[in-house]
């Protein structure tokens, strides 16, 4: 399967939303909403999310539900890219639930962000490996943001069964949940690193931002971390 969707911000209004299954959009008072009206992704599917926040407006995505990452009977791993764009005086949040990575899944996620100067970023991602009692299936997390035409944060995960060491030490030392959480502001004199549990911790960026990762064995645990 292969999707698109597309949603354009000014202030006040959306003038362009627009989906399809199962990136089917929701627009209500407060966010736009990605609805998942169809299984998946599954293997073979390839899904194209597009933001673009055009000056003084203020986008808010968010999820009606986990996305669940299956296998399918065509060949090749499931792919999911975000692209977004936020102008001068815009600003994003990117908040939705998050991502499971069902059993023999073998799922890529790629986000890239564009920040022009004065733009303001809110960004989640959380992951979660497998279901309640599963193995984790495969995934690869990959994430870019640039302020003003420089690059701010580029990180990824590799986890699942085909990453070596992935549940060591190393990675995520058994932890069944991990994500983290951007705030990009140059309006704010972000603080130094901070601990904030014995496996979150929060740090500065080279760069109006500031970042928290974390690990946690469930879900609920890893969103109390990136609340911060």
């Amino acid at each position: 399967m292969r999707a698109e969707a597309v949603v354009v911000a000014e202030a006040g209004r959306l003038p362009v939303l627009r989906g399809e299954p199962p990136l089917t959009l929701r627009a209500t008072p407060d966010a736009v909403y990605v609805v998942g009206t169809a299984a998946g992704p599954l293997g073979g599917d390839d899904l194209h999310l597009h933001l673009e926040v055009r000056e003084n407006a203020v986008l808010r995505i968010r999820s009606a539900a986990a996305q669940l990452a299956l296998p399918g009977h065509r060949p090749g791993p499931s792919r999911m890219s975000v692209t977004a764009t936020v102008a001068p005086g815009a600003r994003l949040e990117w908040l939705p639930e998050p991502l499971i990575l069902g059993h023999r899944a073998d799922h890529r996620v790629s986000s890239i962000v564009d920040l022009c100067g004065g733009a303001t970023l809110l960004w989640r991602e959380e992951l979660i490996c497998g279901r309640h009692d599963e193995p984790s299936g495969d995934g690869v997390i990959s994430f870019r943001a640039e302020y003003a035409g420089r690059p701010l944060l580029v990180q990824s995960l590799d986890v699942g069964p085909h990453a070596p060491g992935w549940d060591g030490p190393a990675v995520l030392d058994g932890a069944r949940a991990s994500g983290s959480l951007l705030r990009v502001d140059a309006s704010i004199a972000w603080p130094g690193s901070e601990i904030i549990a014995p496996t979150a911790v929060g740090m500065p960026l080279a760069g109006p931002g500031w970042l928290v990762t974390a690990t946690a064995p469930d879900a609920h645990t890893l969103r109390a971390y990136l609340t911060r």
